[in-house]
């Protein structure tokens, strides 16, 4: 910036301080001052000097445009009036620069205020001078405008002296008004390109958002109204990560009503990648997922048919259980007479430790508020992954009681898991995943006789293991008090029967040893065990 010199006008001037400083100068009001200062009428509305109050000094109009960037100085002769009882040695003053256009409205900039004490004031009427240093101001000045310089005794904004007094103000050094300036160059009004690109690229953008938008709007509400009544539907899922790695591959399966489902497999089988999709948390790279028909994608609105617990509830631990219900349910936005408490929570089985605070619970507690927390509402499908980790047995048998209560209102559970026990007694039904395949699906009870053993009940349990194991191909013959089982590696169970028959053994009872571990062995092959 460089220091331009303006030459202000106007003879010295007598001004009073009325007694109390009322009235008092106006220069703008909190509040409104950002509002106004872009109009130069409104901004000359809000400032005001009463008559006899303020000195003013102007300039003669610029002949060019400037732009003021920065404090601008001058310097000014201020005295006591002797002619008064009791001359002030001390004056605070406020002085200001307007902008005047050429109507002769004028604008305080961001209306700035200096306030500036001069001390020392000769009673004899003898002036002091001083230097004024004015607000810092970022403006153009128009061609055709004025600086006009006004020096008051009072101002709204300030608290002042009471004591009535009279002082003269002058201007000092041949009245020369120092205004920082940026110099400019004027520039050809030639096509902005720039700025039209930006604009045109701006717009694409926004289009294509609409676009995008519009479109997940239309997957949100695709429908198949054939499988309205179907809770789950996924057809050839595939998840396909950068680098290659594919976690879900050409999954389908379905469930229907009032199951139970067990997503069974080994850590690193995808199962919890197919949960995460089906709760629209991520999107698959191919295929599809029905919810009673209606077509998973992010937020989709059928999701709040859904309750799930995935990967940790989040409970805050300073709150009751309660509390973290409660608040979870506000934050869904739906009504709270929809929320079903008590009905999630006498199926949860928290008794009075719901009242308690989440950080005295046990792992088996957060366990059961959070299913809690996923049967709000009672949805009609719940969504569990691997509910039973950390859990001991006891607290197991009392997870596998509450999932199973909940079925039994006639809704939908699928439960994650790598326990085969667990699955076992608490699911109807399952599907088996390996290395992100589907391997096997159907009733637990299917799956657990597939696996070739079986089962006979006798009266000579040490007399029918020795037969059997004479019999060509069978093996894993054991002895389990009445029972012997054995695997039979394809010979019917009828030829077994005669066997032992011949042996002199009395069979009371014959059929396939469901153990649905065997079947899963089998199925996703004995590598899993170290997975």
């Amino acid at each position: 910036t460089e220091r331009r010199q303006f030459t202000l006008a106007g003879p010295a001037q007598p001004v009073v301080r009325p007694a109390g400083g009322n009235p008092a100068a106006v220069s703008g009001i909190p509040g409104l001052n950002g509002a106004v200062a872009g109009s130069s009428r409104l901004s000359g509305l809000f400032s005001l000097d009463p008559p006899g109050q303020a000195a003013q000094f102007a300039t003669p109009p610029l002949d060019a445009q400037t732009i003021a960037a920065g404090s601008s100085t001058v310097r000014l002769q201020i005295s006591a009036d002797p002619s008064t009882a009791a001359p002030q040695q001390e004056a605070v003053l406020f002085a200001k620069l307007y902008d005047v256009n050429s109507e002769g409205v004028r604008t305080l900039p961001a209306n700035s205020v200096a306030p500036f004490r001069v001390s020392g004031l000769p009673a004899d009427g003898s002036p002091v001078e001083v230097t004024v240093t004015l607000p810092g101001i970022v403006r153009p000045l128009e061609a055709g405008h004025t600086l006009r310089l006004v020096v008051a005794t009072t101002d709204q904004a300030f608290a002042t002296p009471v004591e009535p007094a009279v002082f003269r103000i002058g201007l000092a050094d041949g009245g020369r008004l120092g205004v920082p300036v940026v110099p400019g160059n004027s520039v050809g009004a030639g096509a902005p390109t720039a700025q039209l690109l930006g604009i045109a690229g701006t717009l694409l953008a926004g289009i294509a958002i609409t676009v995008i938008a519009a479109f997940r709007r239309r997957r949100a509400h695709d429908v198949d109204e054939s499988l309205a009544k179907t809770p789950l539907v996924i057809e050839g899922l595939r998840k396909a990560y950068a680098g290659g790695f594919v976690a879900v591959k050409d999954l389908s399966f379905r469930v229907e009503p009032g199951q139970v489902l067990g997503l069974l497999g080994p850590n690193g089988a995808g199962k919890t990648t197919t949960l995460r999709m089906l709760m629209g948390l991520i999107t698959p790279t191919a295929g599809t997922i029905r919810v009673f028909g209606h077509l998973i994608a992010p937020g989709a609105p059928v999701l709040s048919r859904i309750g799930s617990f995935v990967e940790g509830s989040g409970f805050l631990p300073h709150l009751s259980g309660k509390e973290n219900l409660e608040l979870y349910w506000a934050s869904t936005g739906r009504p709270r007479d929809k929320a079903h408490f008590a009905e999630a929570l006498e199926i949860a089985g928290l008794g009075d430790a719901v009242n308690r605070r989440v950080r005295t619970y046990s792992q088996g507690m957060r366990q059961r508020l959070a299913i809690a927390q996923a049967m709000l509402g009672l949805p009609e499908l719940m969504v569990l992954d691997e509910p039973t980790n950390g859990l001991d047995p006891p607290q197991i048998h009392q997870m596998r009681e509450v999932l199973q209560r909940y079925a039994a209102t006639g809704r939908t559970v699928v439960v994650s898991s790598h326990l085969l026990a667990e699955v076992e007694q608490t699911c109807t039904h399952v599907v088996v995943m390996h290395r992100g395949m589907l391997v096997a699906s159907g009733e637990v009870g299917e799956l657990a006789a597939s696996s070739g053993e079986a089962t006979f009940r006798v009266d000579k349990p040490a007399e029918a293991a020795e037969a059997l194991r004479k019999v060509g191909g069978v093996s894993g013959v054991d002895v389990d008090g009445e029972l012997v089982h054995a695997d039979l590696d394809g010979l019917a169970r009828a030829e077994a029967v005669a066997v032992l028959v011949r042996a002199g053994v009395a069979v009371e009872q014959a059929g396939p040893r469901r153990r649905l571990e065997d079947a899963f062995l089998q199925l996703v092959g004995e590598d899993s065990k170290g997975e």
